[in-house]
């Protein structure tokens, strides 16, 4: 039986380079990362380092696909699941007019990580397109 895929799609209006930044910049990935920040250099074949607030890293993926600004996969081992095989993460990004449309494929997941990994990229992406549309952090403002 196939392992659960999420989707998500959001159109963002900003740049196809932007957007590539945002998703490769240590500071962003500690947003969506809950536990801590993704480190690497985003180049095929690279480790993915997953390092929390204690400074403490491990790795936790490689990177399998690097087309910026338009295409990144890498593999994500989910910590707390009993699965051997870890699951897979792409961007795919596309400059719309004015906008760029983003999607998110994560492949492999267990039902239960489907659902954990799917409230979370949402909660992620949907942080990421108001931080660029109207360059506020929304954290800030609620602190």
């Amino acid at each position: 039986m196939d392992k659960p895929t999420f989707i998500y799609v959001t159109y963002i209006v900003t740049t196809l380079e932007q957007l590539w930044e945002e998703l490769t910049s240590e500071s962003f990935t500690q947003q969506y990362w809950e536990d801590g920040q993704l480190q690497s250099d985003w180049q095929v074949g690279s480790s993915i380092q997953q390092v929390n607030q204690n400074g403490e890293s491990v790795d936790i993926g490689e990177v399998l696909q690097s087309e910026p600004p338009y295409r990144l996969t890498y593999t994500v081992q989910v910590t707390d699941t009993t699965e051997a095989q870890p699951s897979r993460v792409r961007f795919e990004l596309e400059q719309s007019g004015a906008t760029v449309k983003l999607t998110l494929i994560h492949h492999r997941l267990d039902a239960q990580s489907c659902m954990a990994m799917g409230h979370r990229w949402t909660a992620s992406l949907s942080y990421l397109k108001q931080l660029l549309e109207t360059k506020e952090d929304l954290l800030r403002l609620v602190a």
